[in-house]
């Protein structure tokens, strides 16, 4: 069916083979990862908010009762880790995770990091000018997001360097079929970030301050307050969810706009969040999303029964004519634009006006008036790994 995750060429151009999944139904077994694939929009933006699916089912069945082998107890630090993130938790312990973390991460805190954003943002693109070009993946795309969840969680300066390498070790495990050596990098950052974080909360304890951390110290309702384990696997979730989307819609945006010159030409300041919108619409930094069937669902004429797995395709239901005008068109202008990048339903990403305050910042200081236009030195390779897609560099120059 020309869907192969593994292969260079559909990771770099994985549209031609959606527009195939699309005519060929719209639940389709695919043998090589035992998922059923689902790439129509109106049925993974349904699927996201159906209950009957999980992000987990360990919150109704153990793993013999839905027919699932147990991690590995190697793999353990990473599964701690990432079973108590708001992304892997379901009702009632997500709704009570989400509203404690809502209370310390509220719109007012993103406001306030406001101006920190663009002034880094000038920054970074000012170190790119002085250099005279050089890899905008390196330069602006990385350090941005990074520094932004670093001040927002209030990790000094000098203990930032990890964070970036944890979170990619981390990230890994999210492909699909991830081997034994992935799966040990990614144990070892979960364990040396969990430390870190557990030294900082306790500081923090002593010694509140503005930041994110001392807020979900203090966030509590009437069922309490959030466990260490809840605010470390939250930090590591808003590094990981939050700068991978950022960092690879600012890459994968540029390196779009390089194929769409007239649209670049014509691109300004007060296009720059119906842009950064239709960028990650045409060219998702997350492709698939994966969920548990809960309990027996129906796909058009296909039942598919409890214990299986669903792998929602939002690179193409992002894609689909059924729900977008010229899907394959790009339109920086696109006003009709329900993309599902950020997610849907309870999953929704909470971080989502944080990553669009950081892509209209990085975008317009690269366009701002007095920067010379970008110009693409050569074409770009694209890293290993489907799920989270993104470029291996993006050398540029002015």
């Amino acid at each position: 069916m020309g869907f192969d995750p593994w292969d260079a060429a559909f990771v770099a151009d994985p549209y031609p083979a959606y527009r195939e999944l699309r005519e060929q139904g719209r639940a389709l077994w695919w043998e090589a990862t035992g998922q059923w694939l689902v790439p129509h929009y109106a049925d993974v933006s349904a699927l996201l908010r159906d209950r009957r699916l999980g992000r987990t089912y360990l919150h109704r069945f153990s793993h013999e009762e839905f027919g699932r082998e147990a991690p590995p107890p190697g793999h353990e630090p990473f599964h701690v880790l990432n079973d108590n993130g708001l992304l892997d938790l379901e009702d009632p312990a997500h709704a009570r995770v989400r509203r404690l973390v809502s209370k310390a991460f509220t719109p007012r805190t993103v406001e306030r990091l406001a101006p920190a954003v663009d002034r880094l943002a000038r920054e970074l693109v000012g170190q790119l000018l002085a250099d005279g070009g050089g890899d905008l993946l390196t330069v602006v795309a990385e350090p941005l997001p990074v520094a932004v969840i670093a001040e927002l969680l209030g990790v000094p300066e000098a203990d930032r360097a990890p964070l970036r390498p944890w979170s990619a070790d981390i990230c890994g495990m999210y492909e699909l079929r991830p081997d034994e050596e992935t799966a040990q990098r990614a144990v070892r950052a979960s364990v040396e970030f969990s430390a870190y974080l557990r030294e900082l909360i306790a500081e923090r304890r002593k010694k509140p301050g503005e930041d994110l951390i001392s807020g979900l110290i203090a966030a509590h309702d009437d069922e309490g307050r959030l466990s260490e384990q809840e605010m470390i696997s939250t930090c590591v979730l808003l590094l990981n969810a939050g700068h991978e989307a950022t960092v690879n819609t600012t890459v994968n945006g540029w390196w779009t706009l390089f194929r769409h010159p007239e649209q670049l030409a014509s691109l300004d300041s007060e296009k720059l969040s119906t842009a950064v919108d239709e960028l990650m619409r045409y060219d998702t930094p997350l492709q698939m999303f994966e969920r548990w069937v809960l309990d027996d669902i129906r796909i058009g004429d296909t039942v598919i029964p409890r214990g299986a797995e669903v792998a929602l395709l939002f690179g193409s239901a992002n894609r689909d004519p059924a729900r977008f005008e010229r899907p394959d068109a790009l339109d920086l202008v696109r006003a009709d634009n329900p993309h599902l990048s950020f997610g849907a339903g309870i999953h929704y990403c909470l971080g989502a006006p944080l990553a669009r305050r950081e892509l209209t910042a990085s975008f317009g200081a690269l366009l701002a008036d007095g920067v010379p236009p970008l110009k693409l030195v050569r074409e770009p390779r694209w890293r290993d790994g489907y799920v989270i897609r993104g470029l291996d560099e993006l050398l540029v120059e002015f």
